[in-house]
């Protein structure tokens, strides 16, 4: 089984970043973890600042890869072409964010990318990844 996970913008910096909002572990340290905790899984990891390259990532993998998990980051709230580019391809989409958006600035409310994705996970830092590559396990 395949698994692209998608970062959006600054999530690059994971490990210096707000280290009390994100955490102190950068992401190639936890996609490290993940490996272990799913050897049988084929991962795909990609991470871009650039709105058009998350596009057309999303448009790649999207009809190959059993499932994507996605954090768009900053582009949740502003990108209705990403949400577009989701309803557009055949990979179940799972949203993932590291901090409780809905207990931050209000503009981070707004999703533009939920309503196209099978569901979201909000709040519960890398985690959160774990938890969306389980639900695409269990619902492939």
């Amino acid at each position: 089984m395949k698994i692209a996970i998608i970062n959006g913008p600054n999530l690059n910096l994971l490990g210096t970043r707000e280290p009390g909002v994100y955490g102190s572990q950068t992401f190639d340290q936890y996609l490290g973890h993940l490996e272990k905790a799913f050897p049988h899984l084929d991962f795909h990891y990609y991470q871009s600042n650039v709105e058009g390259e998350l596009i057309n990532e999303l448009q790649t993998v999207g009809f190959e890869y059993n499932g994507i998990v996605l954090n768009p980051g900053g582009y949740t709230h502003t990108s209705v072409a990403i949400g577009d580019a989701i309803a557009a391809i055949t990979a179940p989409v799972i949203e993932v964010h590291i901090s409780n958006v809905h207990a931050r600035e209000d503009f981070r409310k707004i999703s533009h990318v939920a309503a196209k994705c099978k569901g979201s996970i909000i709040g519960l830092g890398l985690k959160g990844y774990e938890l969306a590559v389980r639900w695409l396990l269990e619902n492939k």
